[in-house]
Order: structure tokens, then sequence, then C-alpha cells
């Protein structure tokens, strides 16, 4: 049993880190300054590095040994379901607050490119490491982090108090960030964001950096390392794929199935068709990301059955239109039924074909360009816009 806690110390996550290229040696005397243990509720679900399930209660009270080996692996650590509605130790419905995963965390600060004397505003403190990370490196005069949730800063604060450092923890909407202390030199959100808040370039010094996980309504997640210009606009790449909780204030809400139904049976009104293109096609996170940037207002779910075979359905926030592919195994052509103003599969299957006819490319050659009026995501460079990649605001 000792020999299980000592390899699940702070001393293995950092090897594993360094060797994972995430833990960078300017920042290796911060991790060992700043332990993780201690900004770790008693009470955590850890979850895995690739995906968004989360496994059964771990509860240091009772098993001291799991709960040191969870903090200490590269694993994100739910500590809130439901926003706090769900008080018992299965598992709720929602994660909505967490420990970050540890190789994400100092990946992103290398994004951050944060040096000493720099002001930081985050967004999302959660358990209050990443604000205590930067704290140790800038000074904790120099971080502004911003909370929405009352319960979870005050548990932030408790432990920052603790450990010994006090940056200031604000409650509040993190899409209006912390004018009172503008403008910032880097700004840092540990939550996603699918609209980046106007807010925070305003508040971003000419050259200041912004680092926040960004991803369409439909799916896929990457980070955007954004530079502000003088006129306020935030341009840059996408560094890596990312899987963060959405912002709280910018979550969707999605209809029940029956209401695109209108009362009646499947297929309803829906107009048959078929397709070649299997659905599973279109299921990865890059392949969410790619379509989500030209097919916006919609959403999907998968319906399962015994023998192996699914139903994708791709619903339009309208609460109207509405496309159902079933994927029969061995197949290699799929029925497809589509009802209301939009055809969305047919707006799916075009997405996936012009992602994929390019090359198939990766996050990394994705880019976004955030201005006063619009938000535009393009390949490779500016001059080469998404279709249909543009937000107004």
């Amino acid at each position: 049993m000792n020999t299980h806690v000592e390899e699940a110390g702070p001393q293995g996550l950092a090897s594993a880190l360094v060797a994972s290229g995430a833990l960078r040696s300017d920042w290796l005397n911060t991790y060992r300054a700043v332990p993780r243990a201690m900004f770790v509720p008693d009470r955590i679900w850890p979850g895995i590095p690739e995906g968004t399930r989360q496994e059964a209660l771990v509860d240091r009270r009772t098993d001291p040994h799991a709960w040191l080996a969870a903090v200490y692996s590269d694993r994100p650590l739910t500590t809130q379901w439901d926003d706090g509605e769900h008080r018992g130790d299965d598992l709720g419905t929602t994660p909505t607050s967490s420990n970050s995963l540890p190789s994400m965390v100092f990946a992103m600060l290398d994004d951050l490119n944060v040096e000493a004397g720099h002001r930081v505003l985050e967004i999302g403190t959660g358990t209050g490491w990443n604000a205590a990370l930067l704290a140790h490196r800038v000074g904790a005069a120099n971080v502004v982090s911003v909370e929405y949730d009352p319960d979870v800063a005050k548990g932030a604060r408790r432990n920052l108090a603790e450990f010994g450092i006090k940056p200031l923890v604000h409650v509040g909407d993190g899409r209006q960030g912390f004018a009172d202390r503008a403008p910032y030199d880097r700004i840092i959100a540990t939550c996603s964001v699918g609209d980046l808040p106007p807010a925070w370039a305003e508040q971003a010094a000419p050259g200041g950096v912004i680092v926040a996980p960004w991803g369409p309504l439909y799916g896929g997640e990457a980070i955007a390392r954004l530079v502000v210009d003088e006129d306020g606009t935030a341009r840059g790449r996408f560094t890596r794929s990312s899987a963060f909780m959405r912002l709280r204030q910018q979550r969707a809400t999605f209809p029940p199935h029956e209401r695109y139904m209108g009362g009646r049976a499947w297929p309803a009104d829906g107009v048959r068709s078929t397709t070649t293109t299997p659905p599973s096609a279109v299921g990865g996170w890059i392949e969410q990301f790619a379509v989500g940037l030209q097919v916006h207002d919609a959403w999907w779910s998968v319906e399962r059955y015994d023998d192996g075979a699914y139903t994708l359905w791709t619903y339009g926030l309208d609460g109207t239109s509405w496309a159902s592919v079933d994927h029969e195994p061995g197949e290699t052509e799929f029925v497809v039924h589509q009802s209301g103003p939009r055809r969305l599969w047919d707006e799916t299957e075009a997405a996936y074909h012009w992602w994929s006819d390019r090359g198939r490319p990766g996050f990394e050659r994705f880019g976004l360009t955030a201005g006063p009026r619009s938000t535009v995501a393009w390949l490779d460079d500016e001059s080469c816009p998404v279709p249909g990649a543009e937000w107004l605001r």
C-alpha cells in the first residue's frame, strides 16, 4: 500500500507531465511549490484523460490511498455535480466544477506565456489550484479569478488561504471579466465558450493574450490562443483539443425530442433519402468541430439498439428541423429522414466533406478572429474563412 502512495505522489505526476511535454522546466518549480493535493476536496469523482466520463466517488476519509492516487494522476477530478444540487455519492447528471486535468492545466499555462509581474485575469476559479499556480508565478496581487458559483468560490478562498496565498477571488458573471483591475496582460478561461465575451478583449492590454477553450454548439472543442490588437480584435490559432465544462451562461437549452415529432410517430413528415456517408463519420471530436463551424444552432444524439444498429438524430434549436440517419452494421448505404425548414443531414454531410476534401485538418490548422462585430473561424490563415463560420454580435 505504501508503494502505491509513493508511486502516486507529486514526483510521479511531475515525471509523467515532463515526459509528455505538458510540464516545461520553467513551470516545474511552481508545480512543486503548489501541491495539487491542497486544492482538492475530500470527495471527488475521477475522470478519464480523454472524454467526459467520470468514475465512482473516491472519499479521502474512507480511502485516503485511492484519493491520493487520483490526485496525483493525470486525470480531471469532478468536485461538483448539477450546480451543487446533487449531494449523493452516485454520479450526478452533469459535472459543473472540477480540478482540471494536470496536463491540460500546464499546457494552457504554457500557451499563456505568462511572465513575472503580468496582470492576469482567470475565468473559472474552481478549486483554486490554477489561480494559486498563477499567483506563485506572477504575484498574488496581480491575479484576479472570477467564479460564478458562491459556494465554489468559498471553497477556493479557503484553499488559497490555507496555502498562504491570496489572489482576488471575485464572485460574478465570467462574461463580464473584472473591469476594476483592467487592463490585463493575460486572460485565461477554465471553462469553454462558443462566443468569446467582448469584455475579455476589451479588458486586455494591447498585445495581451487570451487562452480559452472554444467550441461550436454541435460539438468538438479546442484551446484558442488569441492575441489582442490595438483595435480590440483578438486573433490566433487553436493549439490542441480540449473538453471543458461550458461557461454557465452559455449553456444551451435543448427542446425535447417529442416537440420535433409534433405528437406523431417517426418518421412523421420526414422526407426519405439515402446516403453513403456513414453517420459514424461525423462522430469524432475534430469531425464534430469541423461540422459545427458550419452547421450552426444544431445538436445531436444517438439512439442505440441491441443488435448494434443505431440512429443518429440531429436537431435544430428552432424546435422544428430534425434529421435521422439509420446505421445498420455491415451496410454501405444508410436511410435518412429530414423535416423542417432546414435539411440538417444535408448540411452536416456537406460540412463533413468540406473538411475531408481539405485533407482532414486537425485543430492546429484552424484559427479564430473575434472582432467587435463578429467572430470568424478560418483554416490555415484569415484569407481562408471556413464557409458559413461567422457569428455576428
